[in-house]
């Protein structure tokens, strides 16, 4: 069997690029508790939007859709599920709800990770929810292991964490939903370490955005693993680098009103987004990048900003998009 030894990584020399995105990140994570002790409308407003595309982006990696509408339904729990997709989708949904609220009381220990599991498949026929499909050594070995190396310090647990999640994905120890119990597995040993940023913006979803460098990072990092002689180093940088877009992003939301000015309209607020943006843009975008603003309040902008100019308006409906005017001159 594997051994999986974490004290080996206090013997380990990092490069630059992770040192220096850890040093960032720890910058960000002092500057979040500022933040999360005002702006309550727009810290609600975030939970919210970060929970839907959370639920929406770990399933999509997986292959488990639903269409929009049904997908806020579920979220937002105003309906049941009507197909075998949506069923694995209210599963996830359940079990972040349980890790942003309890996390503080769900040590990372095996029989906690069975219940966990147990929960995200308990809306399936499946019978093997809450159950592995090997011998539980492995996992009950990487969790005693992940506290005593958390306990001595041997490492920042910005690095411990990714190399404990990238062995649960190595051990694959249950037989359908490895992927998505690694992305909550994720969420739960940050917050528990104090890094709470995946519950305003989601994690899941800058994985599923860059599922191809999040693959590729997993397969050089599993070379020689079964012999105890892989490097973590690529999915630690993969990880680092999706933790501190997250903050930065964070951050941008929560000060694009103060960007407009203290005594900004919502039209100055939604402008400052629009000419901030790349490309183009959906009204979806600014409801999820200016939380300070109620969206009937960011139509009236949006055809405002339209109607002097500022913007161009592309298609109808559902499929409407939005372009600076600027960059069509």
């Amino acid at each position: 069997m594997r051994d999986f030894d974490y004290s080996d990584l206090k013997n380990k020399t990092w490069d630059h690029e992770i040192l220096s995105y850890v040093a960032k990140i720890h910058e960000y994570k002092g500057r979040q508790a500022l933040f999360l002790q005002q702006e309550p409308v727009e810290l609600q407003r975030l939970i919210e939007v970060a929970m839907i595309q959370s639920t929406e982006s770990s399933n999509r990696i997986e292959g488990i859709v639903t269409t929009r509408s049904r997908l806020l339904q579920l979220v937002e729990n105003k309906t049941t599920p009507r197909n075998h997709d949506e069923k694995e989708i209210l599963g996830y949904r359940n079990v972040l709800n349980i890790i942003h609220s309890s996390y503080e009381y769900i040590p990372l220990r095996s029989n906690y990770i069975l219940q966990l599991h147990r929960d995200l498949l308990q809306y399936t026929p499946f019978s093997y929810g809450g159950k592995y499909k090997t011998a539980p050594n492995e996992i009950e070995q990487i969790c005693d292991n992940y506290q005593k190396a958390l306990d001595l310090e041997i490492v920042d647990p910005l690095i411990l964490i990714p190399c404990v999640i990238f062995d649960f994905l190595c051990v694959h120890p249950f037989h359908d939903g490895n992927g998505r119990m690694s992305h909550l597995l994720t969420l739960l040993l940050l917050y528990r370490n104090g890094y709470m940023v995946g519950k305003y913006i989601s994690i899941e979803k800058e994985i599923a955005d860059t599922k191809e460098a999040y693959y590729q990072a997993l397969e050089q990092a599993d070379a020689g693993w079964h012999e105890g002689a892989n490097n973590p180093t690529p999915f630690i940088k993969y990880m680092l680098g999706i933790l501190l877009k997250c903050y930065r992003e964070f951050e941008e939301r929560l000060t694009i009103s103060e960007k407009s000015g203290k005594r900004s309209t919502v039209y100055d607020i939604v402008k400052n987004y629009a000419i901030s943006t790349l490309g183009t843009f959906t009204k979806k975008d600014v409801v999820e990048n200016c939380p300070s603003v109620a969206r009937s309040s960011i139509e009236a902008a949006l055809k405002k900003l339209v109607d002097d100019g500022t913007l161009h308006r592309k298609g109808k409906g559902r499929s409407s998009h939005y372009i600076r005017s600027d960059s069509t001159k």
